[in-house]
């Protein structure tokens, strides 16, 4: 059997976190955690490293002498690190991987390490992740792009991890972290929404009020898709009661704005009882 890859990690934020210790506790060498030279950094990559039995190294220092190169960082700062990394000329390009997981770069923003010979892959996980997040990669979808002999050496840590993977071309690569946005960041921004509208009506904790609903909700769209789980006045076609919702949410900053919206959507896409019943509703 062949020896797994080593994996060095770059960056040490909260997916890089995650992924390190998955990996680590999947049965791979971390060899390094590798950050820029700046005491925060260093100090979240020291956590990180003592929980994978690896070590710190800053970009100016690393050895590079893992088998696989991934990075964990910002998109804007990918290319950047890539070139200066790039730059060292006592390392055999040809046999590492190098791997980010931008949901909404392709791997071509890796070129400059494609370029000395490495095989660039863009992998991401369509999870959240936030410093609290769960030390674990199982059932988490990757989206694979990229050079294939790199992809195929992922995908084979991807399925040690109990994830799953998928290809997906680089051109459609911002249209899926587009998808992920409405799941997750703009799905927390629709519900801060929520909890606004919640405090302007009195109610003391309107996250626990709701809690019950948006575990039923996220449970029916899972098993009966979004059409099989709308429900409500737009469904009904209450005209009446739409009404009455608009003219109450002028007094919360977005809020008017963003229903209309998602009503607009509601009414092009999901099951509605009398759609003419909606004609000029919007304008007003």
């Amino acid at each position: 059997m062949a020896a797994r890859p080593s994996i060095s990690i770059v960056g040490a934020g909260s997916l890089a976190r995650v992924l390190a210790i998955s990996l680590h506790n999947a049965g791979y060498r971390i060899d390094e955690i590798i950050v820029r030279a700046r005491p925060a950094s260093i100090r979240r990559a020291k956590v990180i490293a003592k929980n994978c039995s690896a070590s710190v190294a800053t970009i100016d220092s690393t050895k590079i002498r893992a088998d696989i190169l991934w990075f964990c960082i910002s998109d804007d700062a990918i290319t950047s690190v890539a070139k200066q990394i790039a730059r060292r000329n006592d390392i055999d390009w040809c046999k590492k991987t190098v791997v980010h997981s931008s949901g909404a770069l392709a791997a071509s923003v890796l070129a400059p390490l494609a370029k000395r010979g490495a095989s660039a892959v863009s992998a991401h996980p369509m999870n959240s992740f936030v410093p609290t997040s769960t030390l674990s990669m199982k059932n988490v979808p990757f989206a694979l792009e990229g050079h294939a002999r790199g992809i195929r050496a992922i995908e084979k840590i991807i399925r040690t991890l109990g994830a799953s993977s998928h290809k997906i071309t680089a051109k459609s690569k911002i249209l899926y972290h587009v998808m992920g946005a409405f799941a997750s960041p703009l799905y927390v921004s629709l519900i801060d929404l929520a909890v606004q509208v919640g405090k302007k009506a009195g109610v003391r904790d309107p996250l626990k009020v709701l809690a019950f609903m948006l575990r039923q909700t996220t449970e029916n769209i899972l098993q009966k898709g979004t059409a099989g789980s709308f429900s409500g006045p737009i469904r009904r076609s209450d005209v009446a009661t739409l009404k009455k919702h608009f003219t109450a949410l002028k007094a919360i900053p977005n809020a008017r704005d963003s229903y209309k919206v998602l009503a607009k959507n509601a009414l092009v896409r999901l099951p509605i009882r009398d759609k003419r019943a909606f004609k000029n509703l919007f304008n007003s």
